[in-house]
């Protein structure tokens, strides 16, 4: 059996596949576009439970790749720390962290340490019902009675409309539902929701719109018999 080369698609492909599947298309759909299954797709998607993830950005705040360029050079050149931080307009604290947690002085590259700093950003910060275990089986036991996230994000705001922390979006729920985090929401949760689905499907998308939302009977009754 003959197996296809797993594909790896560029930015653009990728950015491609998130506005068909925000438009309401299907996985089937957009496979078809790129000649593979649908799985591949869900691969891509499946992820961040069908949410489309914010482009990244860096902070204003971080040292840039021509910073820890001068921080290598200055480095080589046996500067001070007060005396490359003067150069780069820094605080002596932040270079010395910075040469720290990438090595050292022996071991000091800019561009290694440019990448590590990238991956360090990437990673996921805590969700409000992470943080608010009384919110989140506020949120679990209105799933539970069949209660929608839309449902639910709008009685918070009219029970506590004057507490911020007692409140969250309705995307906050679908995220901690299909993104799934330790001690947030329960995977089981999944089942309470209308559409039953694994991952988030775009509003645009609907059964209806493609003629799918019953089964055609293969032929019509006439005064209840077929004819």
């Amino acid at each position: 059996m003959a197996y296809r080369t797993r594909i790896k698609y560029t930015t653009e492909q990728k950015n491609e596949i998130w506005d068909r599947w925000q438009r309401g298309e299907s996985q089937s759909s957009i496979g078809r576009l790129f000649d593979r299954e649908s799985s591949s797709i869900f691969g891509l998607l499946s992820p961040s439970g069908g949410i489309r993830p914010a482009p990244r950005k860096r902070s204003k705040l971080s040292l840039t790749l021509s910073e820890r360029e001068e921080i290598s050079r200055g480095i080589v050149k046996q500067l001070s720390l007060r005396a490359m931080a003067t150069q780069l307009k820094r605080s002596p604290s932040t270079i010395s962290r910075e040469i720290k947690r990438n090595g050292g002085y022996d071991y000091y590259r800019a561009t290694m340490a440019d990448q590590s700093a990238w991956d360090r950003a990437c990673r996921p910060k805590k969700c409000k019902l992470a943080c608010n275990p009384s919110l989140s089986r506020k949120v679990a036991k209105k799933l539970m009675i069949n209660w929608s996230p839309e449902q639910i994000a709008g009685w918070l705001k009219r029970t506590y409309p004057n507490n911020e922390s007692s409140q969250v979006s309705h995307e906050t729920i679908y995220r901690s539902l299909f993104i799934q985090t330790r001690g947030v929401l329960k995977k089981e949760l999944q089942q309470y929701l209308r559409t039953q689905r694994a991952i988030r499907r775009s509003k645009h998308a609907s059964l209806k719109k493609r003629g799918l939302e019953k089964l055609k009977m293969p032929y019509q009754l006439v005064n209840g018999q077929p004819p």
